[in-house]
């Protein structure tokens, strides 16, 4: 458990330095950026958003039972924790938002430049405000039309990120799990595009830095426990001696 934790708090660490970074810098979300780099940001929000993060998890849970080899029970076993320990991160993350009720950068902007008071915005059901947002914006020129679409989808409270707590669950597990096998390039991936995704969360004007600093720690806490289950339940995470021979072998290439 020690050494569990202590992988998945240095791949926390990691993670934290650029939301901490930003909050500390006092930075603020404003609307009007242009370009390809935010529509680049904007894809990689799509890779968590819905369907599409379906399709992410498939294929991170496929890539992590190749990588850890494990026989088929042990196998389909880790797929059960891989997706409990996301879902739950979810579940912990809509319990929170419905307590704090914390808005948008977006929805505070739209309550300074529209007029519409951010109480009166969330009193409204999903339907209405995805409305009210398309409404609102359709002579906004400097908006995208892209992020004019994405904010009527997402029209939830910010605090903490869901978008954050998905990914930043896997980046950790690919610590937890995959520091044993030396997979270093699908780690360190795996963080950058975890950090790609935060970072996408602050651009879009869709979360405060500190939504991102307490998904990343409520995920650190979750990926701790659901490594530590994986090993007790499938097995060690050290790899078998022929693969520890493989491992020897990749790391020897130049």
């Amino acid at each position: 458990m020690r050494a569990i934790a202590k992988r998945t708090t240095m791949g926390a660490g990691l993670l934290l330095v650029m939301p901490l970074a930003v909050w500390i810098s006092g930075w603020q979300w404003v609307p009007g950026a242009q370009g390809s780099w935010l529509k680049m940001m904007y894809w990689m929000t799509e890779t968590v958003t819905q369907p599409w993060g379906i399709i992410t998890h498939v294929l991170l849970c496929g890539w992590f039972l190749w990588c850890l080899r494990f026989r088929l029970k042990a196998a389909l076993m880790l797929f059960a924790i891989l997706g409990a320990a996301i879902l739950i991160g979810q579940g912990v993350k809509s319990v929170i938002k419905d307590e704090v009720q914390e808005p948008r950068p977006f929805v505070v902007w739209l309550e300074k430049t529209q007029h519409i008071p951010t109480d009166e915005f969330y009193n409204l059901k999903r339907m209405q405000r995805s409305e009210l947002v398309k409404n609102q914006l359709e002579s906004q020129q400097e908006i995208p039309g892209w992020l004019r679409q994405h904010w009527q989808k997402e029209t939830g409270f910010a605090f903490p990120s869901g978008h954050t707590m998905f990914a930043a669950s896997w980046a950790l597990l690919g610590v937890g799990l995959l520091w044993p096998r030396r997979r270093t390039w699908t780690i360190a991936l795996l963080l950058v595009w975890a950090t790609g995704v935060m970072g996408s969360r602050l651009v879009l004007g869709m979360h405060w830095p500190r939504d991102l600093v307490v998904a990343t720690l409520i995920s650190w806490v979750l990926i701790t426990l659901a490594t530590w289950l994986a090993q007790k339940l499938c097995g060690p995470l050290s790899p078998p001696p022929q693969e520890a021979d493989e491992i020897a072998e990749r790391d020897a290439e130049p």
